[in-house]
Formats: structure tokens, C-alpha cells, sequence
């Protein structure tokens, strides 16, 4: 058998590229789909697979084996509410782009999507795109984002693919990285990579005139030499649920609150209506964020009105 990584995933075919740098389209044997997982694609951008070609002398393959990953970044699948979407494996960074304006900014997509990078410990960056169409009160909040989340470790970029406004400081920080690229339709994330390198020269598509949402550009996930290091791209996504999440899995992986949790009275404190809490009081002072912990609430709400049974898959 011969190795290679998946390159791009197109639902029932995948793009792999060999050790030589051959690249084949390669399908994944039977017995992969009749094992019981939540998964909607066992096969990820990312993954390293073994493989040999379906027939002497044919450029199609069949991937036999799947490599252990180091990471990956998981998602609630948006068409099979009870499966996961395996959206990237493998990866050093994880980069969220997201805008103020066309379209509004939704503060909660960061938090939903740091729960998907921090269960990993993939390190998240956030991009805060279209700055040149930022008003006053727009900058105002940027600014209070950016305080929150570079005060619990994350890191926060302003750019502007118009102005050029933060662009070499992202190339820089991706340089030599397997990143992985997500974001809400119509933030700008496909201009924004062909803004990084023009040379890739990505598919992009305006906001709709009639609801001011963005379309979809990016069908399906795709990996592209990127900068001494690779870029992954995905399709831009509307929401981000989880059914493979429980209340503690969120109370651990907002980091903030998991540190002071160990001051809490109770060492299964949901942070909510317990005695002691530690996150609570740290609240009333002003030294956690209220948007993070609003976010939070509404997170564990969401969860704990799924089915038990939709939240007890294992991968």
C-alpha cells in the first residue's frame, strides 16, 4: 500500500496526493460505512491515508486505512441534526473569520466555534474582516472583542482586503502552517485567502441584495499549498450546534471559566444558580466577560434541550 494526504473531500470522492506528489481521486472501501459512527464522512482534508489504485495501471484508488490523527475539528452535521461533519484533521492553527458588518456579527459564533478548536487544543485565531467598512460604534466593539479574547490567550487580527489594513501580519502568522479557514457565509473568507496569496485565486461571491446573507462559495473542504505551509478551506456555515457536547464538556472548555473553577465549591459546577461559584463572583466583578458568559447560558440551554440520546455518540 502506498501513503498519502487528503487533499480535498467531495462527499463520496476524495483528492489525495501521494509521497511523489501524485495525485489521484480515491474512494474509501465498503466496510468504512457500515461501522457505527456519528460521522457523515469518516474521511477528512488533512487526514494521511493508505491506499492502493483500484485497478494495474488506473489513476483511481481506494483508501484502505486511515492514519491516526493528532487533532481534528468536528461539527455538528447541518443536514443529519443526529451526525458529525469531520471538517479538517491534522492541523497546527485554526482561523475564524468573521466581520462587523454585510453580514451583522453574531458575538456568540466565536465562542460555538472555540468549543470546537479547544476540546483539540488546535490554537485559534480570529479575524475580524472589512475594517474599511467599519462605523465608529463597530471599531468600539471590535475593540472590546479584541480585549476579552486576547486576554484568555487568543489572538485577534483587524483586516482589511481593501486597504490592505493587517494582511502581512496574518500572512506571517500562517507562514509554514497547516491552517484551517472557517467562517460564516459572506464574511469575505475565500477574498481574504486570495488576498493572502492571489496566486490561489479562490471562487468568491457577493452578499445577496435581497436578504443580506452570504451565499456559499466554498462547496466542499479543500487543502492548497499556502505560504511554506497549506491552507484549508471550508464551506462557510450558517450556525454551529452540538450533539456530541455535554454541560460540563462546555463548563471545561471555556478556558477562563475552567480555570477559576477550581475555586468553586462544587467540582461539577455548571456556573449557574450553585452556591460558591467562583466564575459567578468573578462575573459580579467585572473580571470575566458578560458577552462570554451570556454566550455560555445560551450554549447549555441549547444542549440540554437536545435528545440524551443525540449527545452520546462516540468517535
Amino acid at each position: 500500500m502506498h501513503k498519502a494526504k487528503v487533499v480535498k473531500s467531495t462527499g463520496s470522492w476524495y483528492t489525495i496526493e501521494n509521497t511523489e506528489g501524485e495525485i489521484h481521486q480515491a474512494r474509501i472501501v465498503g466496510k468504512f460505512r457500515l461501522e457505527d459512527i456519528p460521522l457523515t464522512n469518516p474521511v477528512a482534508v488533512g487526514d494521511e491515508v493508505l491506499y492502493e489504485l483500484e485497478h494495474l495501471g488506473e489513476t483511481n484508488a481506494l483508501i484502505k486505512e486511515i492514519l491516526p490523527r493528532r487533532n481534528y475539528i468536528v461539527r455538528q452535521s447541518p443536514r443529519k441534526k443526529h451526525q458529525l461533519h469531520l471538517l479538517a484533521s491534522n492541523i497546527d492553527l485554526a482561523l475564524l473569520v468573521v466581520t462587523m458588518v454585510q453580514p451583522k456579527f453574531k458575538p456568540g459564533v466565536i465562542d460555538r466555534f472555540l468549543l470546537m478548536t479547544e476540546p483539540q487544543d488546535v490554537p485559534a485565531v480570529i479575524i475580524f474582516n472589512k475594517s474599511d467598512l467599519y462605523k465608529e460604534e463597530d471599531i468600539d466593539f471590535y475593540q472590546y472583542c479584541e480585549a476579552v479574547y486576547e486576554s484568555i490567550g487568543y489572538e485577534v487580527f483587524l483586516v482589511s482586503c481593501l486597504t490592505m489594513e493587517g494582511i502581512e501580519p496574518v500572512r506571517e502568522r500562517l507562514k509554514g502552517k497547516k491552517t484551517m479557514i472557517a467562517g460564516q457565509s459572506g464574511v469575505g473568507k475565500s477574498t481574504l485567502i486570495n488576498t493572502l496569496d492571489p496566486v490561489l485565486d479562490l471562487r468568491t461571491s457577493e452578499l445577496s441584495d435581497y436578504s443580506g446573507k452570504g451565499q456559499h462559495t466554498t462547496t466542499f473542504a479543500e487543502m492548497h499549498p499556502f505560504n511554506q505551509g497549506h491552507i484549508i478551506d471550508t464551506p462557510g456555515f450558517k450556525t454551529l450546534s452540538f450533539n456530541n457536547l455535554e454541560p460540563m464538556d462546555v463548563a471545561h472548555n471555556f478556558r477562563e471559566f475552567f480555570i477559576l473553577s477550581e475555586e468553586c465549591h462544587y467540582p461539577d459546577c455548571t456556573h449557574r444558580n450553585e452556591p460558591k461559584c467562583a466564575v459567578k463572583q468573578s462575573l459580579e466583578k467585572g473580571e470575566i466577560s458578560d458577552m462570554r458568559y451570556q454566550n455560555y447560558l445560551r450554549i447549555l440551554e441549547e444542549i440540554e434541550e437536545q435528545n440524551y440520546w443525540e449527545r452520546h455518540r462516540d468517535l
